[in-house]
Formats: C-alpha cells, structure tokens, sequence
C-alpha cells in the first residue's frame, strides 16, 4: 500500500490564513500589555499618592477636632452648673467644722442628695481627647470626694458628742481636698477651652487662695484663644 505524504497541516494552510492568525495573535497580545499597563499604573498612583493619605488624615483630624470642641463646651457648662451646687455646701461645712456646733442630721440629709444630683452629669461621660478627658475625670473625682466630705458631716451628726471631733476633722480635711482636687481639674479645663478656641473659662470652686488650691489666673472669661 502506498503510503500518504505531504506537507504539515500548519504549512499547507494558505499565506492569507497564516496571515490573519498571526494579526490576531499580536493584536491580543498588545492588548493584554495595555490592560496590564494601565491596571497597574492606577493601582501604583492609587496607593502611592501622598495627597490622597494627608488628606484623608487631616479630615479624621478635623472632625476629632470639632466634637472635641464642643464637648469642652458642653463640659464647661456642666462644670458652672455643677459648681453652683457644689460650692455653697463645701463652704458651710468649713463654717461649720471651724464652729465646732453640732451637725443637723437634716441639714446633711439634704446635702447629701444635692451631691447625688451633682454627680449624675459625669456617671456616663463621652469619650474626647485626652486633655478634655483628664479635665472630666479631675471635676468627677472632686464631686466624690465633696460627697465623701458630706457623708462624714452626717455620720458625725449621729454619733455620741466625744467622737464628734474627730469626724468633724475629717470632714474638714475632705471638703478642702474636694475644692483643691477640682481647682486642678479647672484648670485643665480653663487651658483645652483656650486650646479650643473658646478663650479663658473659669469654673473654680472658690478664689480663696488658702491652702493648696489652684485659683483663676485673673484672664477675663473668653478671651485668649
């Protein structure tokens, strides 16, 4: 049997056939390189483009910025409020631990729920930025110990005359550590409200500058800033 020759499939096509194929496949090609080209070129501009990243930092940093101010607003308000409460009873428990007279049970009963009001604002506070944070847990950790100072001056109204003395000491020493503990706390409060942009903000307890506490560093309220 004779057997069959001739030329491979792929050289017995036509010239144009082989032409076209080889188009096609340059074409597809080049096609591919371009995609490629271009996915990566976005990709790279994308993720290197410092302009993107600033900025997207500045905006976080904008918006932390302006809740933070008005918190310091709102924490400034709450301090005034709060003050007015507060002071009037830690200055007659220095009348009346310095007098040396019986405490009234009724006298520290209501004392006692005027201090419970006070410290409602500060049971769930925000979070803001550290500064203004420090300035809240200061003035919330002065409203405790107030309390602290009340509760003495009740306990002492309940307790035979020969221990009175003591609890009356005590009570004194509290109430002072309250005034010095919040003029701290104030001024803290005072330097991230000029910081803010509000200017000076003054919300200490008392201007007495006897003992260890702070007192307002005389700038009128709301300039500075």
């Amino acid at each position: 049997m004779a057997r069959r020759t001739g030329r491979p499939s792929y050289l017995s096509d036509k010239p144009d056939v082989r032409r076209r194929r080889t188009v096609r496949l340059v074409a597809v090609t080049a096609a591919i390189a371009l995609v490629t080209a271009l996915v990566g070129g976005l990709i790279g501009y994308q993720v290197g483009r410092p302009d993107a990243v600033e900025a997207s930092i500045a905006s976080i940093k904008e918006a932390d910025a302006k809740r933070d101010a008005q918190q310091i607003v709102e924490l400034t308000e709450t301090a005034r409020t709060v003050s007015g409460q507060v002071a009037p009873i830690l200055t007659a428990l220095k009348t009346e631990t310095s007098a040396g007279r019986a405490p009234d049970p009724e006298q520290a009963k209501r004392w006692q729920e005027t201090m419970r009001e006070a410290a409602k604002p500060f049971a769930d506070p925000p979070s803001g930025s550290t500064a203004t944070n420090v300035a809240r847990g200061g003035l919330r950790g002065a409203i405790q110990q107030a309390s602290l100072a009340v509760d003495s001056y009740a306990l002492a109204a309940s307790v035979p005359a020969a221990q009175r003395a003591a609890l009356l000491d005590i009570t004194a020493r509290q109430a002072a550590e309250a005034v010095t503990s919040w003029s701290v706390a104030a001024t803290q409060l005072d330097q991230v409200s000029v910081d803010a942009g509000h200017g000076h903000q003054h919300v200490f307890l008392t201007t007495d500058p006897e003992g260890s506490a702070f007192t307002p560093d005389g700038a009128p309220e709301g300039t500075g800033g």
